[in-house]
């Protein structure tokens, strides 16, 4: 591994130049190489990590091409791609005739191949006994055309995973549905508030298990980045995520004395939905008083979820146990829809058919009073708000909120096992 990291933040010309540096040490002669970036709901300079990749490896390998790892996200038009990489369409085919851009359809069968499978008893033992059935391992079928993978990206605390990056922009980033179902759901039962934050996570050793069925090199750049800024870079293999993982449990993780009754979470403009600002929900829970009030502040959010909007208005949002006890209602649900909606819910019990999440959760957003109802969350009008008003100690506003994690100096959650044990 090589890396290079600091007490202050790089310029995008120190990233580059050691970028270029450690990319030009690897072996990447006259060979395919692919490599995979972040889409834009990711902060950090994902345009000069393009540049540098490519800059780098145009005309020394036998192919550079790029995958966005779009997840089950909607694919970018132009003007977004424009904006993501720092470049236009024609001023790329212009400098790098030979350079594909692709971005992953993850519901597309025609560009999903299966390469492995995890068998009952393998997810039985990295899940603790949560899950127990046989699971295809698919993706997108273009990793199988190239000698060599780059993963490039940020690592962040992440509700499903622990912390995002490495691996995980191969699963979900570029993969079939089969399995990323069935982790996110993975995740959902563990609960975000014991998972987000942690390095070391079921979730994380099934991704790194469908992963080996993946038979060549992959090179991980794995970035740090607070407030928008990068304070660390990590080039290798695992060893690599992992230095990353450390850093940024470091820089974005936040400590507080005490919860807050009420807290408003303002999302950034690069969470375009409800699917995307559920992050805004996901790194604060932790800091919420029981029966308090969490705000996500998004007046630009006119949409519950491009992509899996028609699911969410089926089920709404509920916590965890509204679904497992009535399993066979919910069964053939997306898992990744189902852990979705149990994230923004927030925890919470299902006793003798009431529901009683631990928190309120409400949505200042230009989604109308009737959706918010019909999906179960709480409805503000964003133009009600006067910030003035949240000035004492019981509030707490946080500004572009989504990346940093929120939690209490003496635990990450209110006793989240005694709550479980009432339900049981």
């Amino acid at each position: 591994m090589k890396s290079k990291s600091g007490d202050n933040p790089f310029s995008e010309q120190e990233f580059a130049s050691f970028l270029k540096e450690v990319l030009r040490s690897i072996d990447f002669e006259n060979k395919k190489v692919l490599a995979i970036i972040p889409d834009s709901t990711r902060s950090g300079p994902t345009g000069c990590l393009f540049k540098a990749i490519l800059e780098c490896l145009y005309g020394l390998s036998k192919k550079i091409d790029f995958m966005i790892a779009l997840g089950t996200h909607p694919v970018m038009d132009e003007n977004s791609l424009e904006r993501l990489l720092g470049t236009t369409y024609l001023n790329l085919r212009d400098k790098y005739p030979n350079t594909e851009i692709y971005q992953h359809h993850w519901d597309d069968d025609k560009e999903i191949i299966k390469i492995g499978t995890i068998t009952a008893e393998e997810i039985s033992k990295i899940s603790g006994g949560l899950l127990y059935e046989d699971i295809s391992v698919t993706i997108n079928h273009r990793i199988s055309e190239y000698d060599h993978i780059i993963l490039g990206g940020p690592v962040f605390p992440h509700e499903v995973v622990g912390f995002s990056g490495g691996y995980k922009y191969l699963f979900p980033g570029v993969s079939g549905p089969h399995f990323l179902n069935k982790f996110h759901w993975l995740g959902a039962l563990i609960t975000n508030p014991k998972i987000n934050g942690v390095k070391n996570t079921p979730v994380r050793d099934a991704i790194n298990k469908a992963a080996s069925f993946i038979n060549k090199p992959i090179t991980q750049i794995c970035y740090v980045v607070k407030e928008k800024k990068v304070y660390g870079v990590f080039v290798g293999g695992q060893d690599a995520w992992s230095s990353a993982a450390d850093l940024s449990a470091r820089l974005n993780i936040r400590y507080v004395d005490e919860g807050y009754k009420t807290v408003i979470s303002m999302a950034p403009q690069m969470y375009d939905d409800i699917w995307t600002a559920g992050k805004c929900m996901y790194k604060l829970e932790p800091v919420v008083e029981d029966g308090g009030t969490l705000i996500i502040y998004a007046p630009h959010i006119t949409e519950v979820s491009y992509t899996h909007g028609k699911y969410l208005k089926k089920i709404g949002y509920h916590t965890r146990d509204y679904f497992l006890k009535q399993w066979e209602i919910f069964k053939d649900f997306p898992g990744g829809v189902l852990a979705h909606s149990t994230h923004v819910k927030g925890i919470g019990t299902f006793i003798n058919g009431v529901e009683k999440p631990r928190i309120n959760v409400c949505i200042a957003t230009g989604i109308d009073k009737e959706t918010c109802r019909q999906i179960n969350l709480g409805y503000v009008d964003p133009r009600s708000i006067d910030f003035s008003s949240f000035n004492d100690k019981n509030c707490l506003v946080v500004k572009d909120a989504g990346e940093i994690l929120f939690r209490l100096k003496n635990g990450t959650v209110p006793d989240i096992d005694a709550l479980y044990r009432e339900s049981k």
